[in-house]
């Protein structure tokens, strides 16, 4: 979560920019300043509006947080490395403030479990697909410089695990769903062309089924992700 609130204190910094801009110019040029004035806040070529589509294509990096692991019989705390991937976003609104986004990735990482009575043990590598569906607010449609904010659910499918033979014969995660906050903005920096930075704090618990050269494990945790991406997107 501090991830989330250093990128929503940089937001909320931007939002209040413009009028200390506007008033230092005002005092220089003794003339008030407008939104139409040459600069980051004037309007956008392609303003936002009901019935407007958006397609980005960004990197995004995925920032697992683990609390609150349960692994029996071996104890310890789950862990999990981050991953970084194209993903793809459509963005749809419904009026001028309100936006329905959904977003489709695939990321790979690491798994392993610490502070356990066998020490160390590397679990293996799986991949998650995360869509995660986010109802947004958009502060100012018009203007080049658009922030907003969000709230969804994102679901978690895991696929693809590899373990790490030969202590790990076989392992599984649950497919799971928790919900999801959200904070960026656009910049329309030429024509229907638009810049992105995007910032979700997901919430998801999940288990883990591992088949040991010890036996059955069973590993319970929250796995809670950070995902951070930066892209360019096209306006319809």
């Amino acid at each position: 979560m501090k991830r989330l609130k250093v990128v929503g204190l940089g937001a909320i910094a931007a939002l209040g920019l413009y009028p200390a801009v506007s008033q230092a110019q005002s005092l220089n040029n003794q003339t008030p300043v407008s939104l139409s004035s040459p600069g980051f806040f004037e309007p956008a070529d392609v303003p936002l509006h009901a019935g407007s589509f958006e397609a980005s294509l960004s990197v995004i990096g995925v920032i697992p947080e683990t609390f609150s692991s349960n692994i029996k019989p071996i104890g310890g705390q789950v862990n999990a490395g981050g991953g970084v991937s194209p993903e793809l976003t459509g963005t749809y609104f419904l009026t001028n403030h309100w936006a329905l986004q959904l977003i489709a990735a695939s990321t790979a990482h690491s798994i392993s479990a610490g502070d356990t009575s066998l020490g160390h043990v590397d679990v293996g590598r799986a991949h998650v697909l995360p869509p995660t569906l986010t109802v947004q607010y958009h502060f100012l449609p018009n203007d080049r410089f658009s922030p907003y904010v969000g709230l969804g659910v994102a679901v978690a499918f895991f696929y693809a695990t590899q373990p790490s033979e030969p202590v790990i014969n076989k392992f599984s995660l649950d497919t799971t769903a928790g919900p999801s906050l959200d904070i960026g903005f656009d910049y329309n920096f030429s024509g229907h062309w638009f810049a992105n930075f995007d910032a979700k704090q997901m919430f998801l618990n999940t288990t883990a089924h591992i088949d040991s050269a010890v036996g059955e494990v069973t590993a319970k945790t929250a796995l809670n992700p950070t995902v951070i991406g930066v892209g360019i997107g096209y306006r319809f």
